[in-house]
């Protein structure tokens, strides 16, 4: 599996792209027909940046959260059937950019995106520092992280336990 590094245009900071406005972004459009068959009929949000952020930062020591769990919180809150799961995913590696350029920036309060898992409980493998890093992070808050099979990436032993009420 390759893995991504994510990178800036110089000059460009992970907030400025996080706070940056975007004439698509807030709105709720129908539910596009290829997307139908997976999602239905009905309206579907493209999400804020900040928004899922604000989201991300809900989660507390101790607690996770899912993709999926941010995506139908946006969702409800916006009014719509559906959030979409492309520009969302986007958005918390955003945050989550953001958070290490906030902490070497030696702000102590950043947002805790080591706990957002995968839907299954895996870790993400797209954050800085990869799996290695996320592991170590929720090791420390006193979760157990169970080692993937091949080449899956670890898991979050008895995850469903400690998700959040978004």
């Amino acid at each position: 599996m390759s893995k991504i590094k994510w990178k800036n245009a110089e000059g460009k900071t992970w907030r400025m792209k996080l706070e940056k406005d975007h004439p698509s972004h807030g709105k709720t459009v129908p539910i596009p027909l290829p997307m139908q068959k997976r999602l239905g009929i009905g309206t579907m949000l493209i999400p804020e940046p900040r928004n899922v952020d604000a989201l991300m930062r809900k989660v507390r020591k101790g607690k996770l959260a899912t993709s999926s769990m941010i995506r139908a919180r946006l969702a409800k809150d916006a009014g719509a059937t559906a959030s979409c799961a492309l520009t969302t995913g986007i958005f918390i590696n955003i945050a989550a950019n953001m958070a290490e350029e906030d902490r070497a920036a030696g702000k102590k309060r950043i947002t805790p995106y080591w706990r957002m898992i995968k839907d299954d409980g895996k870790l993400n493998d797209k954050f800085p520092g990869g799996v290695k890093a996320q592991t170590a992070r929720l090791r420390e808050e006193g979760f157990t992280i169970q080692a993937g099979k091949g080449k899956q990436p670890p898991k979050v032993k008895d995850f469903e336990l400690h998700l959040v009420k978004l």
